[in-house]
């Protein structure tokens, strides 16, 4: 599943100006309980917006379909990229979705600890292996660069860094295994209940190198996560650059990872 994530933001942040800078991970947050929903479809879509060339902002959402089942004493997750949504200039959507459409409806399956701080891809290798394959031959035969560019960027890519890109989406979505998420009492976090949700908010301040200028660099995160299954069930990233001379913001780059009712699939 994460594969064709990181394969869209790979091929995503080619087309757009650089990302601002990114902080290093604090600890994760502890959760009483790992217990997802089992047998229980699940909708997940992962959404990025950043700002393009033109001043506009460009969405890029992949809606994957979920499944946990126990597999031992652990559980097994099958996930499967349903459809890939873009608003994205023609020339681009075709690029991304070109990249991206071969893993369309392809099952990939994760292994992940009894108590979620560890998730495996299975079949990694056979999984690469068909990912590169799929899109040198989409490249070779529609005649398409970025294909063919992507395809060996990806081989060239070592292979623990090749499954860290494949997991990370799956990582964010476990608590346990997201070591994005502030301990209680770091600076500038916040958390809060409501029922059985807990809201973590963290601000952090940096700056953003542009035209040879340092401008202030604003980044909310917020994480919805449900305390009875463990699972984030909202995570949403927002950069903001400071304009000169006063408050006003404006929004470079958001990131929402939700699950949502698989019956809006």
């Amino acid at each position: 599943m994460i594969v064709a994530v990181g394969l869209g933001a790979l091929l995503l942040a080619a087309q757009l100006p650089a990302s601002p800078p990114l902080a290093s991970p604090p600890t994760s947050v502890a959760v009483s309980q790992f217990a997802p929903p089992l047998g229980q479809p699940m909708a997940y879509r992962v959404t990025t917006r950043r700002l393009g060339r033109d001043g506009t902002l460009i969405s890029f959402s992949l809606v994957y379909a979920l499944q946990w089942q126990r597999a031992g004493r652990g559980y097994q997750l099958v996930a499967t990229l349903r459809r890939i949504d873009s608003d994205a200039r023609p020339e681009v959507a075709r690029a991304l979705t070109a990249v991206l459409q071969p893993l369309v409806g392809e099952p990939m399956t994760y292994f992940v600890a009894p108590d979620g701080s560890s998730i495996d891809l299975v079949d990694a290798e056979g999984l690469w292996d068909r990912a590169i394959a799929r899109t040198q031959a989409l490249g070779a035969a529609a005649g398409q660069g970025e294909a063919k560019q992507m395809a060996a960027l990806i081989a060239a890519l070592p292979v623990e860094q090749r499954n860290e890109l494949a997991t990370a989406d799956i990582r964010a979505l476990v608590v346990p295994a997201n070591d994005a998420i502030p301990a209680p009492g770091g600076t500038n976090v916040s958390i809060r209940y409501d029922g059985a949700m807990k809201m973590v908010a963290e601000a952090e301040r940096d700056s953003l190198a542009t035209e040879g200028e340092g401008r202030p660099l604003e980044i909310d995160k917020l994480w919805t996560i449900d305390t009875l299954t463990g699972l984030v069930v909202r995570e949403q990233r927002q950069s903001w650059i400071i304009e000169p001379g006063g408050d006003a913001r404006t929004l470079v780059e958001e990131r929402i990872r939700a699950l949502e009712s698989a019956a809006k699939d």
